[in-house]
């Protein structure tokens, strides 16, 4: 009985956090459905602070880096990148596409997923459209932005929010987890934009008239706040690497950033602090734990030892087997089920697969990609993705589901090889 409840209540929960019916907030669902699973008891009590010490580190580190983007970004910190590449492309309609891509990728790895698709993309779509682009051409840059803020969130712990969540799972610490995934990015980034290239090359401008836009330094709102926010961030990306030596959680570093870029940006006139403070994606905390002692439930339900025992199957053929099927596993789940509970559902299998040592590790890195990249597929692998169609659309630019699948699956399949056949080599120097 509890088997049939707990399968019940991760697709209405799940139903409800996709579609959000009359815009409510995925925390409510997710803690409605918590709660129901620990009163139904599908979960035991004990099993909410286990959920607890898994997601409060991602999840606070989560919300200290879009608070950092919030306030960059009503600086003038992000557009004054994009004027920059925008006028490096020296009226090169490639070099424009492409150094829009080297931006996004950079923004994605450092201000995770989210802050390049939702804060970023807003701003290359108005600067192609102040550009006169033709309506071919603002959909290409607009929806390669969009796939590239996603393949390209691979490399450090904190570029996803998955990547926080399997990393502390399986005690993969900030150092180690980068000596594997930079190298995987890079791959990554290379695979993405050949594909995109190929995609959208007939749709692309040969020449662009930047003379139109304005200057850099006119983005920037505060410049003795944007002067203060490159110290921040030097000693953002230190503590990072300092995390490992001294085993600081990834949070912490990421707070305390958070906390003085916001006592410096206190009485700047071009951020409001305290509206800042308010936007901070809070329900993101309340939905991790909610969603995730759901996702709990599902270990009596059979569903975790059915995932076991295939990705069991696939570890005894060898390390890029293990690679190959955990990568495609997790994408396809992430495709229909969101990769928000679909991190946790593979980890808890892959955990119960028995694997150790490097092949685990191995596992546990393909499970990221597949969860970073598979929800490109479809709109609703990722919320991300779903707040980035909406902000599209309230700029008039709507991208039907329909088109966005054709476009998808044709573009994050390749991609996908690309970058697990990337893992699996590095994965071999690191045996």
């Amino acid at each position: 009985m509890h088997s049939i409840l707990a399968v019940l209540l991760f697709a209405c929960v799940l139903v409800l956090v996709v579609w959000q019916p009359g815009g409510l907030s995925i925390g409510w669902p997710a803690a409605a459905g918590g709660a129901l699973a620990v009163l139904l008891g599908v979960v035991p009590l004990r099993d909410v602070g286990t959920v607890v010490g898994i997601v409060w580190d991602a999840t606070l580190t989560f919300v200290a880096l879009i608070l950092i983007s919030l306030i960059l970004d009503a600086l003038g910190f992000f557009e004054w990148a994009a004027l920059h590449m925008a006028r490096a492309a020296r009226g090169s309609g490639l070099r424009l596409f492409v150094y829009s891509l080297v931006l996004g990728a950079f923004v994605a790895a450092f201000f995770a997923n989210d802050g390049a698709a939702l804060i970023l993309t807003p701003i290359i779509y108005e600067q192609v459209r102040a550009l006169r682009l033709p309506q071919a051409a603002v959909l290409a840059f607009v929806m390669a932005g969009g796939f590239i803020a996603d393949t390209t969130s691979v490399p450090l712990v904190v570029s996803n929010l998955v990547n926080i969540v399997s990393a502390d799972f399986f005690h993969i610490r900030f150092v180690a987890y980068a000596a594997r995934m930079v190298p995987v990015d890079v791959a990554a980034f290379g695979a993405s934009l050949l594909a995109l290239y190929l995609y959208y090359r007939r749709s692309l401008p040969r020449t662009v008239e930047t003379d139109g836009l304005k200057r850099p330094e006119d983005a920037i709102r505060d410049p003795r706040l944007f002067r203060l926010s490159w110290v921040v961030l030097a000693l953002l990306l230190s503590g990072y690497l300092a995390s490992q030596i001294l085993h600081l959680p990834v949070s912490a570093v990421a707070g305390g950033a958070a906390l003085l870029l916001l006592a410096f940006a206190w009485r700047s006139p071009a951020v409001d602090v305290r509206r800042m403070i308010v936007q901070a994606p809070w329900k993101v905390v309340v939905f991790s734990i909610g969603m995730y002692v759901v996702v709990f439930g599902l270990r009596d339900a059979g569903l975790i030892a059915a995932l076991a025992r295939s990705l069991s199957f696939a570890a005894g053929h060898g390390p890029a087997a293990a690679v190959f099927y955990t990568g495609y596993l997790a994408a396809g789940l992430s495709s229909v089920m969101n990769n928000m509970p679909t991190v946790m559902v593979d980890a808890l299998a892959i955990h119960a697969a028995g694997a150790a040592g490097p092949l685990r590790v191995g596992m546990a890195l393909a499970n990221v990609i597949g969860c970073d990249l598979g929800p490109k597929i479809t709109p609703i692998g990722s919320l991300a993705t779903l707040l980035w169609l909406h902000v599209l659309e309230r700029r008039g630019m709507k991208i039907g589901w329909g088109r966005y699948f054709r476009t998808g699956i044709v573009l994050t399949l390749p991609v996908l090889a690309a970058t697990l056949g990337a893992l699996w080599l590095v994965q071999a120097f690191h045996v």
